[in-house]
């Protein structure tokens, strides 16, 4: 229920404190990783003290888990409005390739946070819950492109959810990691695999 007064709530202006500090530690946690990143060097590189960081996020992990839970929330929900929004197979074609290349130039330091806790989860058990949790919100949001654009284009998925998850998972691993190589061409290169790769995913339908 909202506050009738029109006021936020304590724990409402809890949480966009939290949100801002997150957003703040963002660009420092892609640039130095996981295992480099400490509260004190987050904090040195922010508009925030030590201390208040330190009284929002109890210490990195809880921090860095806030940030990549957040974020993939909100990147799931950029491609459910591609899906949602696609009346034809070529337009949902054109929404997600658009998508892929816009966090690619926008997020490249959050993807790599991720991709460094979902490597790091393999050998720190406090972050396995997490990665496995968003890797399953991740392969769902694939599963739900892939259904539509078979739906769109009259015809049904050829693989399973993880199948295509793995796939595209390693597409864009791939063009991130060309892309902090200093190779620019690797949006274009996504693009054009995104048109190539997501027909093939799907079973034409039966023509009689």
């Amino acid at each position: 229920m909202g506050n009738a007064s029109g006021r936020r709530s304590p724990a409402d202006k809890y949480d966009e404190r939290r949100r801002a500090l997150a957003e703040s530690a963002l660009k420092t946690l892609g640039q130095l990783g996981y295992a480099r990143a400490s509260l004190r060097e987050i904090a040195h590189n922010s508009d925030f003290s030590h201390g208040v960081v330190h009284y929002y996020f109890e210490d990195k992990h809880d921090l860095i888990v806030y940030c990549v839970r957040e974020y993939k929330t909100m990147c799931v929900r950029r491609y459910d409005g591609v899906v949602a929004g696609s009346t034809t197979p070529e337009e949902l074609l054109e929404g997600f390739a658009d998508q892929l290349v816009l966090t690619l130039e926008e997020d490249a330091a959050m993807h790599r946070l991720w991709y460094d806790v979902r490597t790091q989860a393999m050998f720190e058990a406090r972050l396995r819950d997490v990665a496995v949790e968003i890797d399953g919100w991740l392969e769902a949001m694939m599963a739900r492109i892939v259904s539509r654009y078979a739906e769109l284009a009259g015809g049904q998925p050829a693989m399973s959810p993880p199948m295509a998850y793995a796939i595209f998972d390693g597409m864009f691993h791939q063009a991130l990691m060309n892309l902090t190589l200093g190779n620019d061409e690797a949006l274009d290169q996504i693009r054009t695999v995104v048109h190539q790769l997501l027909p093939t995913m799907i079973e034409a339908p039966v023509r009689v």
